[in-house]
């Protein structure tokens, strides 16, 4: 280590091969706001929009791509700029300030209902998710690259990254499978809305704010002051093909993610025709993804990663395409004691979410373990550390999909005949119907197989490095 560092328990230097348990769950922890502003948003600000605002489909595709546009630039700037400060300040000013931020700007985003028009809803909204985008990546960013920070090990990475996956997994029982089942027991009016907002909003403040004050600061690995001007920082994001192509992976892939996260909603209310199974296919599936981190933990380090990623893809890929033979049920197949009757249609549904679970946990995790390998295969080649800029474009990727995902399936739908309404859902033709489940099924699993065959790039760039 080439500076002292003082002998507080803030800012002691704990060992960069192990980490101690409390300190991956106080990481792990920020993820639960992380994920709620990730997917509740996704999942929510389109049905809102148009169930409640007047607004059409692709013009709330709009609304959310443009803020997510706008990332594209500021999570790398937030990640020089976080590099930048670190070695005085740590990343811990711009976790408070972000998680803070992004809570209240989560409140803010569904609390208002009354607008001259859907054009001036369209306007407001868009104004909101752009301040609440950049406020979330100002805790996004930082909060990634001190994954790559916290152990020299790779294996240890990947443990820690798990415990993190567990607080992915509560995050989206929360933001998918919580917050549009709330908001319907309350009533499904402006309300409704609101208290969903201020609720879960709350809980992002709390978590993210968990991890910022936390975590010691200067744990793991140190880094120094840098001299690099901006330009060659740029520069070795470009010269690293690793993380090129598992940049460009992840954006693809995300993008299927994206496509269905915008329609599940729309997928349990007219395609299974029971919103009040959406509940449970969460729960199901996120058990499913928190049982099968052990295994893809074994898995990566005894097959490698790379050969966990692959079966975690293609798994997830096989299990999405069924969803194009999806119907409401209408018989009983058994009985449950505190269930009631369940249909072979709901069973169906509820066997993919296991499935869907193991699967896509399975690649979540892998592809960031494989994002800190990158980061530290830079570090020992080239003697430089450029953790929050690598996971400034990362993220910055994984947002663009994210805006890409609801622009396709908002042109998609508009397409196929969907009718927009306020004060509630309408009926929808068979023709609408049809292209929501499309969006789930044969759109995600295609766009998937397109990511698998950029990241066959992965190895050989790797090698050349």
């Amino acid at each position: 280590m080439t500076q002292a560092i003082e002998s507080t328990a803030d800012q002691a230097v704990i060992s960069t091969s192990k980490v101690p348990l409390i300190t991956k769950l106080l990481y792990g922890s920020g993820q639960i706001g992380g994920q709620l502003f990730r997917d509740a948003p996704a999942a929510l600000l389109p049905l809102f929009m148009t169930t409640m605002l007047g607004v059409s489909a692709w013009v709330a595709g709009i609304v959310v791509l443009i803020p997510k546009l706008w990332v594209i630039v500021c999570d790398p700037a937030m990640g020089v700029w976080s590099d930048k400060l670190k070695p005085h300040h740590s990343r811990r000013p711009f976790l408070a300030v972000g998680g803070l931020l992004t809570g209240l700007s989560f409140m803010a985003l569904f609390s208002f209902s009354e607008f001259s028009s859907p054009t001036m809803a369209a306007v407001f909204i868009g104004i909101l998710f752009l301040i609440a985008s950049t406020a979330f990546s100002a805790f996004s960013v930082p909060y990634l690259a001190m994954a790559s920070e916290l152990s020299s090990d790779a294996h240890e990475r990947t443990k820690v990254l798990s415990v993190r996956m567990i607080f992915v997994i509560i995050g989206v029982i929360m933001g998918v499978g919580l917050a549009q089942p709330l908001v319907y027991k309350l009533g499904g009016d402006a309300a409704a809305w609101r208290t969903m907002a201020i609720l879960f909003g709350g809980i992002c403040v709390v978590a993210m704010l968990a991890t910022a004050f936390g975590v010691p600061r200067n744990f793991g690995q140190i880094s120094q002051d840098d001299p690099r001007k901006l330009l060659s920082r740029f520069a070795s994001v470009k010269e690293n093909k690793p993380f090129v192509v598992l940049a460009a992976t992840y954006l693809v892939q995300t993008v299927a993610q994206a496509c269905g996260y915008a329609v599940v909603g729309f997928i349990f209310l007219y395609a299974v025709a029971d919103i009040s199974l959406l509940f449970p296919f969460v729960i199901v599936m996120c058990t499913g993804s928190m049982l099968s981190q052990p295994m893809w933990v074994k898995l990566s380090g005894k097959w490698g990663k790379e050969a966990a990623f692959w079966v975690a893809c293609t798994g997830w890929m096989l299990i999405t395409i069924t969803w194009l033979w999806v119907k409401p049920g209408d018989d009983v197949l058994m009985t449950l004691p505190g269930w009631g009757e369940m249909s072979t249609e709901h069973f169906l549904v509820l066997c993919r979410a296991v499935l869907i679970g193991c699967t896509n946990s399975g690649f979540a995790l892998l592809v960031f373990s494989l994002l800190t390998d990158v980061i530290d295969k830079q570090r020992q080649n080239k003697g430089t550390v450029d953790e929050g800029l690598f996971s400034g474009f990362f993220s910055a990727t994984e947002k663009l999909a994210f805006a890409l995902g609801p622009v396709l399936a908002g042109a998609f739908l508009s397409y196929t005949g969907f009718q927009s309404s306020t004060g509630g859902a309408a009926e929808q033709a068979p023709e609408a119907i049809r292209g929501m489940v499309l969006l789930y099924s044969v759109v995600p699993a295609a766009i998937m197989a397109v990511s698998l065959l950029i990241f066959t790039r992965y190895k050989r760039a790797m090698q050349s490095m």
